[in-house]
């Protein structure tokens, strides 16, 4: 046969499976599973710093007071939910998450939506040791989704953390009909505050558990408060009235990132002076810039950082030469390693950074907490 006899078969061919296609009937969706919807706002998150002050919107980092007295960016970036956590006991077979968030913007170029808007399930095992369980994929406001099925059997305890940066409107945690469920309040331990810039805030951590602040909380057992301000952590005295409120564990002052030399000399002392009066016993720590992971072949970037770190050395020691007690540094060369792989951008941390970074400040802050 010659193959221009072979080109009517073949249309009759695919004109028939294309028939076929159109005639079956469309496959139903998979009906939802009955589950039970459990409200977060009923019993508490931790990370949610003042809960005795009024705010605007239930997840909002600052209290409604903080508008007009921090800048315009600060409170808006205080809208976002980093560092906040729900934890619950269950001994449900699947957990399931519905939230509603603040901005349409899931991701960023440089940040997956896991860690921008997800919610990350982590679970005590039989030891008591936290481990991972899965992460929401968000990819609109409005998300319900399944976490994670075929769940161990077993009652035990779960934290999610919440969204890095983007807000969240509302939060339910969904179980399987008819599980055990009891939400767990937030602890009463102090916390351990973190004020910084967008590497506190969390870029660009794949999940919200992968922040260093998280791995410190986890690794300390212990809540902790993120006041992590992108671009914007430039040891604020307004931002300082509000950390004075707040009875911590101990005070991390990560800022040096946003800064240059002279604006350190200029604030640094005054915030730690005004924390040291209003909190004589709350340890303070200072943390270096870290250096850019690139900045070994940009010597302007290389001079910047080295200069940025002498200027925080020479408040650190002034402060301590005056008297100021229970003062604690953290350097800033090996914060991201020192194989140039720890960054995703040169500045902000991955994973693998932020793992790095909790590692450098730990034995600072077991020091620092007397443990």
């Amino acid at each position: 046969m010659k193959p221009r006899h072979l080109i009517p078969l073949a249309w009759a061919f695919v004109l028939a499976t294309i028939n076929v296609q159109a005639a079956a009937p469309a496959k139903p969706p998979t009906p939802p599973p009955a589950l039970d919807w459990h409200d977060v706002t009923k019993w508490g998150v931790e990370g949610r710093a003042w809960p005795e002050m009024e705010r605007l919107r239930w997840f909002d980092r600052f209290p409604a007071a903080a508008e007009g007295k921090v800048t315009p960016t600060v409170w808006s970036l205080s809208r976002d939910s980093a560092g906040m956590m729900v934890r619950f006991k269950t001994d449900a077979p699947a957990i399931w998450a519905n939230y509603v968030l603040r901005s349409d913007r899931v991701a960023m170029p440089h940040m997956p939506a896991t860690g921008v808007s997800g919610v990350d399930l982590y679970a005590r095992d039989e030891r008591g040791k936290w481990r991972w369980v899965n992460v929401t994929r968000p990819d609109k406001k409005e998300v319900k989704q399944i976490i994670q099925a075929d769940l161990l059997p077993g009652l035990r305890e779960y934290a999610a953390y919440l969204p890095l940066y983007n807000g969240v409107e509302s939060l339910e945690i969904g179980v399987t009909k008819g599980a055990k469920f009891e939400g767990l309040p937030p602890r009463t331990a102090k916390p351990i505050v973190f004020y910084g810039t967008s590497i506190t805030h969390g870029a660009c951590a794949s999940r919200p558990g992968m922040v260093h602040t998280a791995i410190l909380g986890r690794r300390f057992d212990r809540p902790v408060v993120n006041l992590g301000f992108s671009g914007n952590g430039r040891m604020d005295p307004a931002v300082g009235e509000f950390l004075c409120k707040l009875d911590a564990a101990a005070y991390v002052i990560d800022c040096n990132p946003n800064m240059g030399p002279d604006s350190v000399r200029e604030k640094c002392p005054p915030l730690v002076k005004m924390l040291r009066a209003a909190r004589p016993q709350t340890p303070i720590v200072l943390v270096e810039d870290r250096r850019f992971t690139n900045s070994w072949i940009r010597p302007e970037r290389q001079k910047f950082h080295t200069e940025n770190h002498a200027a925080l050395r020479a408040c650190y020691e002034a402060l301590k030469k005056e008297g100021v007690t229970k003062l604690f540094y953290i350097p800033g060369d090996k914060l991201l390693g020192d194989d140039t792989d720890g960054a995703t951008d040169g500045s902000h941390p991955n994973d693998l950074g932020f793992v790095r970074q909790a590692d450098a400040f730990e034995p600072v802050l077991r020091k620092a907490l007397g443990r």
